[in-house]
């Protein structure tokens, strides 16, 4: 666990671990984008991924390697701060910062040569996220967040404002599980939901699914079972460009459910949710 020796980081000090983070995701971001030809005709699926949680999650050659670009230059920049890596890089704090990584969000994406994938890096203190950046190495684009100070898009300021809106007219993200009866359980809570909204989108990124509620693609954006590394850095940025970001209990047994809604949606999607987790 993190010693939380001190206080909470002054702005300037928040300044240089966004950079830093910058800095890696797009280190890191290079390296999956010059390798993403490689994907060509299914080469790396059929030989460089391995089974992870279940035949269906996948982690890769380029997933580890990507992880390793981050954790080695952390430890060479800030050796006394904790880590918590997807591919199993762990490192307590004595600072009380901990780096929250997602070397590759959207492996399986990456995989089939879907170009929808990001790194997502995120310093957290005391259990909350205080800065994050997700970046997209195609697309280019990366969302960055510092706590209490904003969110943006490569520089361009990211506010929602409170609209009048309702479900009928919301496109809603949303993913699932790699457990196939936790899937099921998924598709299930659907049903109910899909008539009720605009249309439903699943990308297969939770951290760019988060993004996209921040800069106004998706108007919300709900899913069961979603790790650290996947939300830490997209729930900071969400909820600095000023959505709701909350957690539900008991919509599916046995895990919990992150909702994250534009202004004024909130309310009437939890009521959607909890309506359809009772049907």
């Amino acid at each position: 666990m993190s010693k939380d020796n001190r206080g909470s980081p002054t702005p300037e000090e928040g300044a240089a671990l966004l950079g830093l983070a910058l800095e890696l995701a797009q280190a890191a971001g290079e390296l999956l984008r010059t390798r993403f030809v490689e994907v060509a005709g299914g080469r790396l699926l059929a030989e460089g991924a391995w089974a992870k949680s279940s035949p269906t999650d996948l982690v890769s050659d380029i997933d580890r390697s990507s992880e390793a670009l981050i954790v080695n230059s952390l430890l060479a920049a800030r050796p006394d701060d904790g880590i918590q890596g997807e591919e199993g890089s762990s490192k307590d704090s004595s600072t009380g910062i901990t780096w929250v990584i997602d070397p590759l969000d959207g492996t399986i994406n990456y995989l089939y040569g879907i170009p929808v994938f990001a790194v997502s890096i995120a310093a957290s203190f005391g259990g909350r996220s205080i800065v994050g950046v997700v970046h997209n190495p195609l697309s280019g684009e990366t969302f960055t967040a510092c706590e209490s100070q904003g969110a943006s898009l490569n520089g361009r300021e990211l506010k929602l404002t409170p609209r009048p809106r309702g479900l009928s007219d919301a496109l809603v993200g949303t993913g699932f599980s790699y457990n196939s009866d936790r899937r099921a359980g998924q598709a299930r809570l659907l049903a109910p939901i899909l008539p009720a909204v605009r249309d439903i989108r699943r990308a297969g990124a939770a951290a760019l699914d988060l993004c996209s509620v921040a800069c106004e693609r998706l108007d919300a954006y709900y899913e069961a079972e979603l790790q650290p590394w996947d939300r830490a850095a997209g729930e900071l940025i969400a909820s600095e460009a000023g959505a709701t970001v909350l957690t539900l209990e008991g919509l599916l047994p046995d895990t919990h459910t992150i909702v994250v809604a534009a202004p004024g949606l909130q309310g009437p999607l939890v009521e959607l949710l909890q309506r359809a987790a009772r049907h």
